[in-house]
């Protein structure tokens, strides 16, 4: 199997991972999300939080050994602002992001189908039309904010900062269940 098959296996078999674990944390349902949005389901944030310190912990291992490259792109804080006002528009009118659209069509929800994953493509199409006009006109560009990220930044163990920071996001979660939020 060549490098380029592998990495592709390897991607599948991890989106396939991700989809089932948001199924199992019931991220797929509208309810949950919708709940979040409206901050009386805080299911979806625990399981982001979740996420982020395995996430980090994970890297942190990882990263030093160079057994896992940590890459950025450079960006634009318009571009993401203007990005994100547009997901958030499509995200709290259907309920749905990207990577929940997958499950909910794998869970057989209809409006998955004929909202998320036909919005998302009539999208991409859209913007893939207008992305030489808008980059023309200035709307979009790019200011080149940071290409390094924290791990780049840290001199020895990244220990010293995600177990501290990881430890205050268990803190939130465990104050969040004692809660009942």
């Amino acid at each position: 199997m060549t490098k380029n098959n592998r990495t592709l296996m390897q991607g599948l078999i991890i989106g396939i991972l991700f989809g089932f674990f948001l199924q199992k944390g019931g991220v797929t349902k509208y309810d949950v999300i919708v709940g979040q949005l409206r901050l009386i389901d805080f299911t979806v944030i625990k399981i982001i939080l979740t996420a982020i310190v395995v996430s980090m912990l994970g890297i942190s291992y990882f990263y030093p050994k160079d057994m896992v490259p940590v890459k950025t792109k450079a960006g634009s804080i318009k571009n993401a602002t203007i990005g994100g006002l547009l997901f958030g528009v499509g995200f709290g009118l259907l309920g749905y992001c990207p990577g929940t659209i997958a499950g909910a069509i794998g869970n057989g929800y209809i409006d998955a189908v004929t909202g998320g994953l036909i919005g998302i493509v009539l999208g991409t199409m859209i913007y893939a039309m207008m992305y030489g006009k808008l980059k023309e006109k200035g709307v979009l560009t790019q200011d080149k904010y940071s290409e390094y990220s924290l791990f780049h930044h840290i001199k020895g163990s990244p220990f010293k900062v995600t177990i501290p920071f990881g430890a205050l996001i268990v803190a939130v979660l465990l104050f969040m269940e004692i809660g009942g939020l």
